[in-house]
């Protein structure tokens, strides 16, 4: 979907393709956190709310990760959840043990900062 994770605002209003690209930096940065990467994708879930938008959509996924094949399921449905989004991404990836225990201290220590428990 085209919303900044940070502040909840729709980015890409009336462009599929740059919503379609905010939803990777989104998956990338959610991967990040816990512990895989792009590269660990194995299965996507797209939702477009038009089929014309797929050929943008997939030409924009195809150049992350590059080279990494995975398996993924395509619908068209008449909308989701806020009017102005033309895509949703659905990443399913698998998360290496090692890197799971240390994006846990990450965010351990990240939540001590902010003063908060995990």
């Amino acid at each position: 979907m085209g919303q900044d994770l940070d502040t909840g605002e729709s980015v890409g209003v009336g462009d599929v393709a740059a919503q379609a690209e905010q939803a990777m930096a989104d998956i990338a940065m959610l991967l990040d956190e816990c512990g895989s990467r792009l590269e660990g994708i194995v299965k996507t879930t797209v939702c477009l709310t038009g089929f014309r938008y797929r050929e943008p959509v997939h030409r924009t996924m195809g150049r992350r990760p590059e080279g990494v094949p995975y398996v993924s399921a395509g619908l068209v449905v008449s909308a989701l959840t806020r009017s102005e989004w033309q895509v949703e991404i659905d990443a399913t990836a698998v998360v290496p043990a090692d890197r799971a225990d240390e994006a846990r201290e990450r965010r351990a220590a990240r939540a001590a900062e902010r003063g908060e428990n995990l």
